[in-house]
């Protein structure tokens, strides 16, 4: 059966569907010998497909995983400076998965993987509904936390207004909740900045209905259980 080339090749586990679409506007991608266009169709049962003159693989079995990030890493399969990348930390898992988004350099958290590239497009767009939720110690002039959960524009975007619940404060510091809701780059990050707050330490606890698990050390991973990979399918 015809299916769309980057469909096949996200379905291999190579990458996301539209990553796998970049491949073939770049001439990277051949079927029986030719060079593919985007749009073309290929049967896998008999025709020879090739990313990068390399045959592509039958479609793996999905997995889906739940990282514990430490703050040091990059989310990143490999890293051209040389920095720790995440790909060190799930090396025993036995399949070629990718991160659903990101969490920077300095935050730590829930991080999901999976090599179900329709997956992880539809989950990782800013656009996605699914909301995101992070401990977050800050330090400033705390009488500006409640401008955190007012409108704001992020890099020219209208943010929706986060949800921001303080759970405790002293001197110059405060821990807080924070959901927001389109998990754009280093956003909350810029959202404190324009409220004249500094970050000291950002933790993602919950990506949609999936929470991180309690019991996971820093730079652990499991499976998502069957009931948490069909909340996520919900989605």
């Amino acid at each position: 059966m015809k299916e769309r080339l980057q469909k096949l090749i996200a379905q291999a586990g190579l990458c996301a569907r539209r990553t796998a679409e970049g491949y073939i506007e770049a001439g990277r991608v051949t079927v029986n010998g030719r060079k593919a266009r985007l749009g073309d169709r290929a049967d896998p049962a008999c025709d020879h497909i090739c990313v990068d003159g390399r045959p592509l693989g039958r479609a793996q079995p999905k997995r889906y995983l739940m990282l514990y990030k430490p703050r040091g890493y990059v989310t990143t399969l490999h890293d051209e400076r040389g920095r720790k990348d995440i790909s060190q930390l799930i090396a025993g898992c036995g399949c070629r998965v990718y991160p659903i988004g990101r969490l920077d350099y300095d935050s730590e958290g829930l991080l999901l993987l999976t090599n179900d590239g329709d997956a992880a497009q539809r989950l990782a767009h800013p656009s996605h509904t699914a909301d995101k939720v992070y401990l977050v110690t800050v330090r400033g002039d705390l009488s500006r936390l409640p401008a955190l959960s007012a409108p704001m524009t992020i890099d020219g975007y209208a943010i929706r207004p986060a949800g921001v619940q303080v759970l405790s404060q002293q001197e110059g510091q405060a821990r807080l909740r924070m959901t927001i809701h389109e998990g754009r780059n280093r956003q909350i990050r810029k959202m404190c900045e324009q409220c004249g707050l500094s970050v000291r330490r950002l933790k993602r606890i919950a990506q949609g209905p999936i929470e991180l698990d309690r019991t996971l050390a820093p730079g652990a991973w499991r499976d998502l259980t069957p009931e948490e990979i069909e909340r996520l399918a919900s989605l």
